[in-house]
């Protein structure tokens, strides 16, 4: 599958890229105009200076950095994020701190990882019933701890 990619930023950052051989995701980079402070509890829009265009029939999801979410708790909301194949705009990252102190984000800095997924699109029926299973409608943690 290709993907084409867009700066939509003067910064002079690296693309996307697979970091080994055995990688799911390429890292995206903040691209700011500055540090941006992520207070404990807070959350910020990181602009990532691409826009993409893919096949239709594949999604790129947005997910957290590991290293980041334990060193520091910095993680993103809206995970995964979905990029649909039809959005031209800019990736930004919604990143959230639940760590215990400020963490300051470098322009430049990984900040999250893109994974690209094949997407089947589904038929939708209309029933009156569904059939019945032996879980049935438990749900939220029915089978125990």
């Amino acid at each position: 599958m290709k993907v084409l990619i867009k700066k939509v930023h003067s910064f002079d950052l690296p693309l996307p890229k697979y970091m080994t051989d055995g990688a799911s995701g390429v890292d995206l980079y903040a691209a700011c105009e500055g540090d941006i402070g992520i207070p404990a509890g807070g959350r910020a829009l990181v602009p990532t200076g691409l826009a993409i265009s893919m096949p239709q029939g594949y999604e790129a999801q947005i997910r957290p950095r590991s290293g980041l979410a334990l060193r520091h708790g910095i993680t993103l909301l809206n995970t995964p994020g979905t990029i649909d194949s039809d959005y031209r705009g800019e990736i930004q990252i919604i990143v959230i701190n639940l760590g215990d102190k400020e963490y300051i984000l470098h322009s430049g800095e990984r900040i999250a990882q893109m994974v690209f997924a094949k997407v089947e699109k589904a038929e939708l029926v209309e029933i009156d019933y569904l059939d019945d299973t032996a879980r049935g409608e438990g749900g939220f943690g029915h089978t125990g701890l």
